[in-house]
């Protein structure tokens, strides 16, 4: 998928509401240049070949996205300054784009790394603060690309401190989703190039991340694309008892739970599994059609 693809998949996803259109979704393949990441931290760290070739395989594996990340957004996660950042992911963003013309999602939240990003090749922006950095608004009405809202409560160097929400976190979340997409519209970025993302696991215990998932087509009042990224994450290895490495499973039950809630992109540290897992429920789902 290249960018003009994705702006076309954005927009049509946008002009409909019928849930049917959003049961293949999209899969954005994680790609981590961090020391520190939770996940993968260190395994791409100055390592650019290694990272190309890893994002080679996931668009082998089925990725239509690679998320390229040069700051661990993890909980307790310290801030990197733009310099640092730059120089992480703009080598790897300019080397993929030489080879290939997938869609590559830059993800930071700083102006100044998003405007260098698209310069180098970057089709996307996801930001987990929602555009809330300074200048990234204009910033990312100027750009004219697609971005990811996602919802945080507090920042990653705090944010599981005490997550807490004075009602049903559906709820606060939508209106969170409601005041940034107003913002965004006011500042001059395009309804079609917006996309929602509850953001799980940050700012949020394993029982509002439960309930959100369990919820999920509640934020698609918004007719806005949805994504979600729960892939690895505390929450399944507090369901499981499981290690980081060995959660798999329980990533595979909330991206097909959150596929048959008609959310549009996947977010995953684990390309070719949710691939399959994906295919296999879509193939499921068209049996009966002629």
């Amino acid at each position: 998928m290249n960018r003009e693809q994705l702006e076309q998949w954005c927009e049509f996803h946008q002009s409909t509401n019928n849930r049917e259109v959003l049961r293949k979704p999209l899969i954005m393949g994680v790609l981590n240049i961090t020391p520190d990441s939770f996940s993968d931290g260190g395994q791409y760290y100055n390592a650019p070949q290694k990272a190309v070739t890893r994002a080679q395989q996931m668009i082998a594996e089925g990725a239509d996205i690679i998320d390229i990340g040069g700051e661990s957004s993890r909980p307790g996660a310290s801030p990197v300054g733009s310099a640092e950042e730059l120089a992480r992911v703009i080598p790897l963003i300019k080397a993929l784009r030489a080879e290939s013309d997938v869609c590559i999602s830059i993800d930071t939240t700083k102006a100044d790394v998003m405007a260098h990003a698209v310069a180098a090749g970057a089709s996307m922006i996801n930001d987990i603060s929602a555009l809330a950095g300074n200048e990234s608004l204009e910033t990312a009405a100027t750009l004219g690309v697609p971005v990811c809202l996602m919802h945080m409560q507090g920042r990653p160097d705090s944010m599981q401190n005490n997550p807490h929400y004075s009602g049903n976190v559906v709820d606060e979340v939508n209106v969170f989703f409601q005041q940034r997409v107003e913002c965004c519209l006011a500042a001059g970025i395009k309804t079609k190039h917006l996309i929602l993302d509850p953001g799980f696991g940050f700012g949020k215990t394993p029982e509002h991340n439960l309930f959100m998932v369990k919820r999920l087509a509640a934020f698609k009042q918004h007719n806005l694309p949805l994504m979600l990224g729960a892939s690895r994450k505390s929450t399944l290895g507090y369901l499981t008892g499981k290690p980081v490495n060995q959660r798999l499973a329980s990533g595979l039950a909330i991206a097909l739970f959150a596929m048959l809630q008609g959310v549009g992109i996947i977010r995953t540290h684990d390309v070719a599994e949710t691939y399959q897992a994906l295919l296999t429920m879509h193939a499921i789902n068209q049996a009966d059609k002629e």
